[in-house]
């Protein structure tokens, strides 16, 4: 199985636990959109991040020192919900090299990460448009230069693929195509209150971190085998959803 995770908005500053193992594979086109983010002027990296003027002031400094800067490994690089209960800085090394081999980082600044890629921190958003993406939104420039790489990456495994990203980051790829040519997994995690099922962003992004972790250290190889996944109450429903759509459900009533 190859797995598919979201980045998350949130980063750390620096690491303690490790140095990068590899260099992302896209590297020299992440170069290329940071020199151009940190072209910006600070009102107008506002505009193209939709965020407020303190943290465009704070990424434009970022921009101007990309090359520079230390990095870090993706895996222990981001702090959002996801990461919180992945919990990468107690994963074991086996762990570790597991998601070398198996998990992808989704992300609009890199493209495609590997759990262990040297990045730094950043801010970059789907709808930011530069000289260097033809001023189209950031995910048409990455379309043509990740669909061949994912589907021939899943292929060459199993031909499986655990999507525990959001839909937002499906805009990354020609995303039917990758349903079309490869089995896609994606987990569904519900609260179930008053006798009716709700998806919670909180707990979707808490569930898709810890069950990624949970992949890694088994190091599982077969999607029925996420059945065995709990967390905070969460659990597999065999009597919901489908093969490839595995419902996990928190009873709250």
């Amino acid at each position: 199985m190859q797995i598919l995770l979201a980045n998350a908005k949130i980063m750390r500053e620096h690491v303690e636990r490790c140095k990068p193992w590899s260099e992302p594979l896209f590297q020299a086109e992440a170069n290329l959109l940071a020199a151009e983010m940190g072209r910006m002027d600070r009102d107008e990296l506002a505009r193209q991040l939709d965020c407020s003027v303190a943290l465009a002031a704070e990424n434009r400094l970022r921009y101007q020192a990309f090359a520079a800067a230390p990095k870090m490994p993706a895996l222990l690089a981001y702090n959002g919900q996801a990461y919180k209960h992945l919990r990468a800085e107690s994963l074991t090394d086996e762990a570790l090299r597991f998601g070398q081999q198996h998990l992808w980082i989704t992300c609009f600044l890199y493209g495609l990460l590997r759990p262990m890629d040297g990045i730094v921190p950043y801010r970059m958003e789907h709808c930011v448009r530069l000289e260097a993406t033809a001023d189209q939104p950031i995910p048409h420039f990455w379309r043509s230069r990740l669909t061949d790489l994912l589907i021939q990456h899943v292929k060459a495994d199993d031909g499986v693929l655990v999507h525990l990203s959001t839909a937002e980051y499906e805009q990354l790829f020609d995303w039917k195509r990758v349903c079309h040519e490869v089995r896609v997994v994606q987990p569904l995690f519900y609260v179930r209150k008053g006798g009716r099922l709700k998806m919670q962003a909180v707990w979707a992004k808490s569930c898709r971190g810890a069950m990624t972790r949970f992949i890694l250290q088994q190091q599982l190889m077969f999607p029925h085998e996420l059945q065995g996944f709990s967390h905070e109450g969460f659990h597999y429903a065999p009597t919901l959803g489908e093969a490839d759509y595995p419902h996990f459900v928190r009873e709250d009533d």
